[in-house]
């Protein structure tokens, strides 16, 4: 599914517009990875949670020129954690 299909699910649930949906759709993930940019959570209680996650500086195997190593620097990545009751759902329990 991606935004337009879940605009339109979510616009003939809750008899709104699909244009309306879609702005708060595009709010939502502007809120969310603005807030977790700034390494803030979001938690949606029974969905889950959006953080982010810091990454080390490594070593690796270079995978085009095998036994050389190289560096991997340090990163912020984003996160999902997902709710009980979603999981729940997913697992149909």
């Amino acid at each position: 599914m991606n935004k337009a299909e879940l605009a339109a699910e979510i616009s003939g649930r809750t008899n709104t517009t699909k244009k309306s949906v879609e702005e708060m759709l595009v709010a939502l993930t502007d809120v969310i990875t603005e807030t977790v940019a700034k390494g803030e959570r979001v938690t949606l209680v029974g969905f889950g949670t959006f953080l982010r996650r810091d990454r080390q500086a490594r070593e690796t195997n270079n995978p085009q020129k095998p036994g050389e190593k190289i560096k991997v620097p340090a990163k912020k990545v984003p996160a999902f954690v997902p709710g009980k009751e979603f999981k729940d759902t997913v697992d149909h329990k």
